[in-house]
């Protein structure tokens, strides 16, 4: 039972209710008395309680009045209601006005106290699925998609916008992006949200079989097809279905998805009856549909079907800024499910995961933080808790395609044609942007470490680029 629960007993017989109050005050309850329905109105508007017992005659009204404020005002609170003239109609009536039951006087306090212990154990149960139905929206919602870069932020926005429209979305990204994510993102802030989102990966099915998942079959329509299938489109009706690797279907197959994505209606493998779907479609690839239209690999008019909405997600490299960010939170969680105990990445390690190039994206990322934990032999990693083949690479020039994140270091032949000062600019810009990274973007601290003035740090910023919003987007909250 919750520790002194909050209840509120409404009875217009003074000697029962101060009775009863004694008995659920030596129970641990938290009781508060009102003797008419306007006595129990005011509580109501002035406290917040977990339980109600509700007398339903009143001299000064029917208590249905007040169940029905009570559940607009404290939908959460439970209401027992109290009577001495019981009938099933009444009992029904109350169930129906939202009491959770009903007890008939004279009250045996066995009955009152388990009616009271079911009342609260109804109510942990909902106090648990409400709080699971968060930690759900928070894994799949933006609420998980870590990131400070205004390209990203720009991408949340895109989602909120284009939740609700009833056209397809195309994601498209390198490996490991979080195309998946983003998603489930655009359906749990969608009006379907409630309803199913069913995920299916194109690439590691054949045609035939893709078809079968997607569609369903009739009983006979292939060899081992030996009872009807329900296919994923139909699963997801009312909801949203996810098509990945959507770049790998064959040119069949792309024409039978032409048809659904414009009509909404399809017939099983082997079947002849039509059904219709109210299915929202989102599609993912990493290949670049525009060079398969131009190859032929890929239909024109399917590609300007699913290209409707294009969500982009740039690749880890290009936004190296959240590699910190990103890094605390898969640690936090490594350290809550496997129950290790570390404090985090000192800077030279983290510094040389912003500077790899991070090919597998935010999922090898992930896997390298799982790695290091899973084998730290301390508090604190360091650079010996990182792969080999991060420590070789941090050596090398990261190949971003974004030149705000990725400043390259000097090749042989850069002074050619350059004054001293060009020839210097490009690591003195390096080793400020590093600094910024390390202390997140505080300017004073950055200016201490590297052993310069505030002015003159703000004044080497803007000479070198540095004082872009772009970059400094990850900073902003701490200046």
């Amino acid at each position: 039972m919750t520790l002194n629960p909050k209840l509120l007993l409404v009875d217009d017989d003074r000697r029962l209710a101060e009775s009863m109050a004694d008995w659920l005050r030596f129970q641990q309850f938290n009781v508060d008395q009102a003797h008419s329905l306007a006595g129990g109105r005011r509580a109501i508007q002035e406290q917040t309680y977990d339980l109600m017992l509700l007398d339903l005659r009143l001299e000064d009204g029917d208590g249905f009045a007040l169940i029905a404020e009570t559940k607009r005002r404290q939908p959460d609170c439970a209401i027992l209601v109290l009577t001495g003239y019981a009938t099933p109609n009444t009992a029904i009536e109350a169930v129906q006005a939202g009491a959770f039951d009903l007890l008939t006087k004279p009250l045996v306090d066995e009955e009152l106290s388990h009616a009271l212990e079911r009342a609260l154990a109804q109510q942990n149960i909902q106090a648990e699925n409400e709080k699971l139905r968060a930690q759900l929206d928070s894994r799949f919602g933006l609420e998980h998609i870590l990131s400070h870069d205004y390209r990203m932020l720009k991408i949340f926005d895109v989602i909120d916008s284009v939740a609700d429209a009833r056209a397809s979305v195309l994601i498209t990204g390198e490996n490991g992006t979080g195309k998946s994510m983003i998603a489930r993102a655009v359906h749990k802030r969608s009006n379907r949200r409630n309803n199913p989102f069913v995920e299916v990966a194109c690439g590691a099915l054949p045609d035939n079989l893709l078809e079968s998942e997607l569609f369903g079959h009739v009983i006979g329509s292939f060899t081992g097809a030996t009872t009807n299938k329900v296919g994923k489109f139909k699963q997801a009706d009312g909801g949203t279905i996810f098509l990945d690797e959507i770049g790998t279907a064959s040119q069949a197959f792309q024409v039978k998805l032409l048809r659904v994505l414009q009509e909404l209606q399809f017939e099983p493998l082997g079947g002849t009856e039509t059904e219709t779907v109210d299915t929202r479609v989102i599609l993912a690839t990493n290949e670049n549909l525009a060079q398969a239209v131009s190859s032929g690999q890929f239909r024109q008019d399917l590609f300007y079907r699913v290209n409707v909405i294009n969500i982009e997600l740039p690749a880890l490299r290009e936004r190296s800024g959240d590699v910190p960010l990103l890094v605390d939170h898969f640690l936090r969680e490594v350290c809550e499910t496997t129950g290790r105990d570390v404090q985090g990445f000192d800077r030279d390690a983290l510094a040389i995961l912003q500077s790899y190039a991070w090919p597998g994206n935010v999922r090898e990322l992930e896997n390298v933080v799982e790695r290091a934990v899973l084998l730290a032999r301390d508090s604190v990693l360091t650079r010996n808790d990182l792969p080999p083949h991060l420590l070789s690479s941090s050596t090398n020039p990261r190949t971003a395609s974004d030149s705000f994140d990725s400043p390259s270091t000097l090749s042989s032949d850069s002074g050619s044609g350059q004054t001293l000062r060009e020839a210097l600019e490009e690591p003195e810009r390096r080793i400020i942007l590093e600094s910024l990274r390390l202390h997140n973007w505080n300017r004073a601290a950055t200016a201490d470490t590297l052993g310069v003035n505030r002015t003159t740090l703000y004044k080497k910023m803007k000479r070198l680029g540095l004082d872009d919003p772009r970059l400094q987007f990850m900073g902003a909250e701490a200046r």
